[in-house]
């Protein structure tokens, strides 16, 4: 009988409970007296004093800890971040101008502090001059869908460039109207090298151009004498090419000839800092659609 644990002995006492259940509860509250015991004095405390029972008031200040040092670190993180990636980083805009960011395809600018945003104009941004309404910019994007850009030299060189988009502008301008006729012209087409948010080089190309436009008010005259062309408008339109995202972005800023010197500070500003960059697809509601190069 001597030999007999101290469950078996304890277990005629208890009608209800079964043997196996009361051995388990004692056997857990023992091993956790030996863990208790088993745990080294902390520095300064007398090593002799035996150990007290573990206080629930405890809990809390371990958990504040926990919390503490995982915002600690999420402090630290968002600060690498912010010197490693210049997009998390503040960038003061000049002075007239606002930053504007498009976190969702992937682009960022500086507009015009006085220019309206247009609203329904089919393109992704649109901002016009409020005191001159042929003075405007605008940000148009490939779809997703066609085909993949790795670079705007894709496109060809940059005079190959300027000739697709003056083809894509007239296309743009074409008119019902009779009578009607645009005259226009590559002003210049050059390769500006950039530097996109991850530091890493990205190439532009900056396309300018010249259309005028005619008309004739008597559109139903016999003769060419009886439909006698005037001069409706004459623009000057900048563009700014860059890729990100396999697609081609275009900075379309625009305004008279006549007013183009005034503008000429503005439109360098803007186009200096359109930036695409690359966005992650696993952070939007809808991803953009990828496939393989065309």
């Amino acid at each position: 009988m001597a030999s007999l644990s101290a469950c078996h002995l304890a277990a005629p006492t208890v009608a209800t409970a079964r043997p196996s259940t009361v051995c388990r509860t004692r056997r857990a509250i023992a091993s956790l007296r030996c863990a208790a015991s088993s745990v080294p004095a902390a520095e300064g405390d007398d090593a002799s004093t035996p150990p007290s029972r573990p206080s629930r008031e405890l809990a809390p200040a371990v958990v504040v800890g926990r919390r503490a040092f995982a915002v600690g670190a999420a402090l630290v993180a968002s600060a690498v971040d912010a010197s490693s990636n210049p997009a998390a980083a503040f960038e003061r805009p000049p002075p007239g101008f606002k930053p504007f960011n498009d976190t969702i395809d992937g682009y960022k600018l500086y507009r015009p502090d006085g220019w309206i945003d247009v609203k329904g104009s089919g393109n992704d941004i649109f901002f016009r001059n409020a005191d001159n309404a042929e003075e405007n910019m605008f940000v148009a994007i490939s779809s997703p869908s066609s085909i993949k850009f790795a670079s705007v030299a894709d496109l060809g060189t940059p005079d190959d460039a300027a000739r697709k988009v003056l083809e894509q502008y007239l296309t743009e301008f074409m008119s019902t109207r009779i009578g009607v006729r645009r005259q226009s012209s590559v002003v210049s087409a050059t390769e500006r090298m950039g530097t996109g948010l991850d530091g890493k080089p990205s190439k532009f190309y900056d396309v300018r151009l010249r259309i005028s436009s005619y008309a004739t008010k008597n559109q139903y005259g016999l003769t060419e004498a009886d439909r006698p062309q005037t001069l409706e408008w004459d623009r000057v339109l900048t563009s700014a090419l860059g890729t990100a995202n396999g697609r081609l972005y275009e900075l379309r800023m625009q305004t008279s000839a006549d007013t183009v010197a005034n503008s000429e500070k503005t439109f360098a500003v803007v186009r200096d800092s359109f930036t695409p960059f690359e966005v992650d697809e696993s952070n939007l509601s809808f991803p953009l659609l990828s496939g393989p190069k065309q």
